[in-house]
């Protein structure tokens, strides 16, 4: 299984526009079969470090998560995420 986490820090980081953003990588649930699961969290914390949301995603091989990453409504949540993001991190590890 391979675990794909984002944590993302938004231009606006405004209740409405997090929401919106988390509706549009919460949309690709079902629509990609490589993905076995999402989860989309928003802060609560609102520190000075805080990203403002966190995605949660899973694979069952690195091969489906290559996949993902060049399918066409994952490249359309990409082509979201680079007008609104102002940075993001990453971590993908095997269990």
């Amino acid at each position: 299984m391979i675990t794909h986490i984002v944590c993302f820090k938004l231009k606006d980081r405004s209740p409405e526009a997090v929401e919106v953003t988390r509706q549009v990588l919460l949309n690709m649930e079902g629509k990609i079969p490589q993905l076995k699961s999402i989860e989309v969290g928003a802060d609560v914390l609102h520190t000075e470090r805080s990203y403002d949301l966190a995605l949660v995603t899973k694979f069952d091989s690195l091969e489906d998560l290559n996949a993902y990453q060049v399918h066409p409504v994952h490249q359309e949540v990409i082509k979201h995420m680079t007008e609104v993001r102002e940075a993001s991190v990453s971590v993908d590890y095997e269990s």
